[in-house]
């Protein structure tokens, strides 16, 4: 039975896993998602987290072969599920199994069939199922989606992306059982970017990855991969675990450029950058929190029984083409995919500003770079 949050005012959370994204930026954001948002517990497997983080936010902690307790438990009406991705299909199924809406982030799972699985399980038990993509509520992100679609550069013709890092092992993202690897982990940003700059499904798309790197893990280092649109609009994106920080991209029109560096950062503020007819502005954007908004929008969601977007089709979207790029670059071929009508509209309607949140204090959790 789904819960009977919708004769509340607020909706009550789990956060199942307690890995740096969780202690870094989800629990803190709960104060600034308390109109319509409450932190009421925590999953994880790490004695230490649960006494630890347990203490510093006052709610209730339970261990992972305790999920099932704290689902039935009546005090739970959505999860957050920070977990390593090839655990995703599991909690979400458990979950809406036991009437709980499942916030989840991503990659929503490693295969289409998990993804589609959890999307059909959610819906055939009557819970929202909603895919954690941050960006989505974020200014500088809506504002590059409305200038370009508004032709402010143009005709889009061409994405270009650089989105690396430096990975210290041990770290889940490195480990392929995990669901580890650079398409999964950062990739997916400039997939997404890329679908909603250029509002359509690629068609086509190739990819070449280096061996795996040699200081640990069994994932590919590196990643080139080219995604071909409808209209002959093409988009390059590289991706690393082995180089210096970027994090950006640019949309190359008939008429001028936007550039967005930084573009997918959590820790900092975004910058757009333009240039038309020779003209050059710059439009920066400060530093804030990006994932109270999207606790915001789920629990009203919830609470008014309409459909959250980025949906779990959403989630789908994204992980049908890295699972074409991996099969690409295993084949050394481009890769066909099937026709698709985009349905996700991004929109600077469901933008919401909050202040940035303090970076806690870790308990056992470091972040990629160590």
């Amino acid at each position: 039975m789904p819960s009977k949050s919708r004769s509340r005012k607020v909706v009550r959370y789990a956060v199942v896993g307690q890995g740096y994204i969780s202690q870094a930026a989800v629990l803190p954001a709960f104060r600034h998602a308390s109109a319509n948002s409450r932190l009421v517990a925590l999953v994880s497997g790490d004695e230490v987290k649960r006494r630890e983080l347990g203490r510093r936010y006052d709610v209730a902690t339970y261990a992972y072969d305790e999920y099932e307790t704290c689902l039935a438990s009546g005090d739970v009406d959505a999860v957050y599920i920070a977990l390593p991705n090839t655990m995703h299909r599991e909690y979400t199924v458990r979950a809406a199994r036991r009437g709980v809406h499942v916030l989840c982030e991503k990659p929503l799972a490693v295969t289409e069939a998990d993804c589609r699985a959890m999307v059909e399980t959610c819906r055939r038990h009557g819970v929202k199922l909603m895919t954690a993509y941050r960006l989505h509520f974020e200014r500088a992100t809506l504002q590059a989606l409305s200038q370009v679609q508004s032709g402010v550069i143009g005709e889009p013709r061409l994405f270009v992306s650089s989105f690396t890092m430096q990975v210290e092992p041990p770290n889940i993202r490195l480990e392929q059982e995990m669901g580890g690897g650079t398409l999964y982990d950062i990739g997916i940003y400039c997939i997404n970017a890329a679908r909603h700059l250029f509002g359509a499904e690629p068609v086509e798309v190739a990819c070449v990855t280096t061996d795996r790197s040699p200081r640990g893990g069994d994932v590919e280092l590196s990643a080139c991969s080219i995604l071909k649109f409808p209209g002959d609009r093409m988009a390059t994106f590289c991706t690393s675990f082995g180089a210096a920080k970027t994090s950006e991209y640019r949309v190359v029109g008939s008429k001028g450029t936007v550039r967005v560096d930084p573009g997918y950062e959590l820790a900092k503020g975004l910058a757009l950058h333009f240039e038309v007819d020779g003209k050059k502005r710059t439009v920066k954007y400060a530093k804030r929190d990006q994932f109270a908004p999207e606790l915001m929008h789920f629990s009203d969601c919830i609470l008014n029984d309409s459909a959250p977007e980025p949906s779990g089709d959403e989630g789908l979207a994204d992980v049908r083409v890295i699972r074409a790029l991996y099969k690409s670059a295993r084949s050394g071929r481009p890769v066909r995919l099937e026709s698709k009508r985009q349905t996700a509209k991004p929109s600077l309607r469901r933008e919401k500003t909050s202040p940035p949140v303090r970076m806690p204090r870790m308990v056992h959790a470091t972040p990629p770079s160590g």
